[in-house]
């Protein structure tokens, strides 16, 4: 029997199910940079603050001068954001900041409520800039929506990875052939192991092969596969021609064989929670009696406000990564 259960394509917003909310996909050919850390060339015709429409082969989204996500509200869920070409400045209204880049990912726990800001600066004047970065969008479960906010930083140079013949696979989050993940968050439904919650992120060579193996488990566990580049290959015995997403059932294991190109993936599998789930926007609670009470939260608190100078928030023209917490503690990669 075929472990898929459905397909769909490739573009800047993949499907997900319980426990995943979201998975942006941003894919954008930046030019090279202008003093202000935005793109040297006219941004006219563009629908600037609302700019998802790819033209020359980028995006601003919702910046005006650097590319990227002004000053913005959570509650109730998670962000996991992994970067694989280009830079991404944070700043929130709990104080904390970061500088993070290729290979490197943030696992960021919204909980009762924060305000934050991902910002894509360009910092290359004399070349271009180009961005490719996954943002997915975990649940909290009902015991956990108000926890305290928080974020981590995995480095690249950090995260577990398993490397062979095949190619490599980095073990952002669970277990694959028996090396484990980076520890999540605390208040995140992940930080439990039992939940099977695994997010892979791997690159497979011309005519090699990985197996992953069928999750036994007692409750339903979602599993979604993104081929997001690369040409032919097969999953199990199923042959497909182009890069594209599937829904895959969790208790089969898949093989999955890059036939004429190398391979390019990201896997989420993870154990569903099973809890109603409203969402209004970038905030997720579990009825519209809730919803309601953090909008008004949120127009009377700005959930702490804002205190940096500007709401497109930009850490200068250094190219060295880092996280600072709200508290003050510092999270430098190895290089620093």
């Amino acid at each position: 029997m075929s472990p898929i259960k459905a397909t769909f394509p490739i573009q800047s917003q993949w499907p997900t199910v319980d426990p995943f909310l979201f998975c942006a996909y941003h894919l954008d050919r930046y030019p090279k940079a202008n003093s202000e850390h935005g793109p040297a060339v006219s941004l006219a015709g563009r629908a600037m603050g609302q700019d998802f429409q790819g033209i020359d082969g980028f995006n601003m989204y919702h910046g005006l001068t650097v590319p990227g996500f002004p000053v913005h509200p959570h509650r109730g869920m998670e962000t996991i954001t992994l970067v694989r070409q280009g830079y991404v400045d944070h700043a929130d209204s709990l104080g904390a900041s970061g500088r993070y880049s290729a290979g490197d990912v943030q696992w960021m726990t919204a909980g009762r409520g924060l305000q934050h800001s991902e910002m894509f600066p360009l910092l290359n004047e004399d070349r271009e800039n180009p961005m490719l970065l996954f943002q997915i969008w975990l649940n909290l479960p009902k015991a956990n929506k108000m926890a305290d906010p928080d974020y981590k930083m995995f480095w690249a140079e950090s995260i577990p990875k398993v490397e062979g013949h095949f190619g490599t696979v980095e073990v952002i989050c669970g277990e694959f052939m028996g090396t484990k993940g980076l520890t999540p968050p605390k208040a995140s439904w992940a930080a439990d192991n039992s939940h099977q919650v695994m997010i892979l992120v791997g690159q497979i060579k011309t005519g090699e092969s990985i197996t992953i193996d069928a999750c036994e488990h007692p409750r339903p566990v979602s599993r979604r596969l993104f081929v997001y580049e690369g040409g032919a290959f097969n999953i199990n015995l199923d042959s497909i021609d182009q890069p594209m997403g599937f829904d895959l059932d969790a208790n089969q294991a898949i093989q999955l064989t890059a036939k004429d190109k190398p391979l390019q993936f990201l896997l989420m599998q993870g154990e569903q929670i099973q809890e109603p789930v409203i969402q209004a926007g970038p905030f997720v609670m579990n009825t519209k009696e809730e919803i309601m009470q953090t909008i008004s939260e949120y127009q009377k608190t700005q959930f702490g406000g804002w205190s940096w100078p500007r709401e497109d928030m930009v850490h200068g023209s250094d190219k060295k990564r880092f996280g600072r917490h709200k508290d003050g503690r510092e999270d430098l990669p190895p290089e620093n």
